[in-house]
């Protein structure tokens, strides 16, 4: 019998390992674009619940500034607006701020007026591009462009998200939106221009979990560039959500020490 080269058979042993670790360590299948839109869309429905129980069960601080400039840059206002949220400690005051809740979702420009439903996903055409881990959860990535086919336009609120195009990252797990950077591709006019013009805008956010499963956004802001008339000025917003700490009166939820009071 032929001897075999033991250098050939170390070679091929090396092989067959490098082989097999690179099966193991192979990145899970990405799941298809249509699959990940219709988990979000469903999960999207538990938003204003998971607002709502987010309120009730934590202590938090909102801020936000807004700053107005002119065309040279000049800062003309500045408005900080803060306000700390206290749960209530009774069943009938967080019955009561929950209709509160209820009647502020009512006034236009709230964030249900951008409920992420099939009419405000069919805006756009989205691309599944990867996936990476925010906070340490793993993370879906879809960049999105306006739809091909353009969807209707009631009112300028529609124009204006039929011209955003962005990227947006959806946690993997729970199919919430966890994070997102969205632009204007062009300019929209108010009324063929003749009230003013949107030049640019930009906006992004950022949202994070508690250990107890409820979602909140410690950051967004926005950038506007437009004209009112004859005009022109720039908008920046920056909103933060800091001091974040479960209520005394809720800590019976299992909940980690960065939320945990004092």
């Amino acid at each position: 019998m032929k001897n075999i080269d033991p250098t050939f058979v170390a070679v091929a042993l090396l092989g067959m390992i490098a082989t097999a670790f690179a099966t193991d360590a192979a990145p899970p299948t990405l799941p298809a674009v249509e699959t990940v839109l219709e988990r979000l869309t469903e999960h999207s429905q538990m938003e204003e619940a998971n607002d709502l129980e987010f309120k009730q069960r934590y202590q938090f601080t909102r801020s936000r500034v807004t700053e107005v400039r002119n065309s040279k840059g000049e800062l003309n206002k500045r408005e900080v607006k803060t306000q700390v949220n206290r749960p209530a400690p009774t069943p009938e005051r967080a019955g009561a701020a929950a209709g509160t809740q209820t009647n502020r979702h009512t006034k236009p420009g709230r964030k249900s007026d951008f409920v992420v439903d099939r009419d405000f996903l069919q805006r756009f055409d989205f691309t599944l591009i990867g996936r990476e881990p925010i906070n340490g959860r793993p993370a879906l990535i879809l960049d999105i462009v306006p739809a091909k086919k353009k969807p209707p336009e009631h009112n300028l609120k529609d124009r204006i998200i039929n011209k955003i195009a962005g990227r947006v990252w959806v946690d993997e797990a729970e199919s919430v939106l966890v994070q997102a950077d969205f632009h204007l591709t062009e300019k929209v006019n108010v009324i063929a221009g003749l009230v003013g013009a949107i030049a640019s805008f930009s906006l992004s956010f950022n949202r994070e979990r508690t250990s107890d499963g409820l979602w909140f956004t410690p950051r967004m802001e926005w950038h506007l560039d437009g004209r009112e008339g004859l005009v022109r000025r720039t908008v920046d917003s920056h909103e933060e959500i800091t001091a974040v700490q479960l209520a005394r009166l809720n800590l019976r939820y299992p909940v980690d020490d960065r939320y945990r009071g004092e």
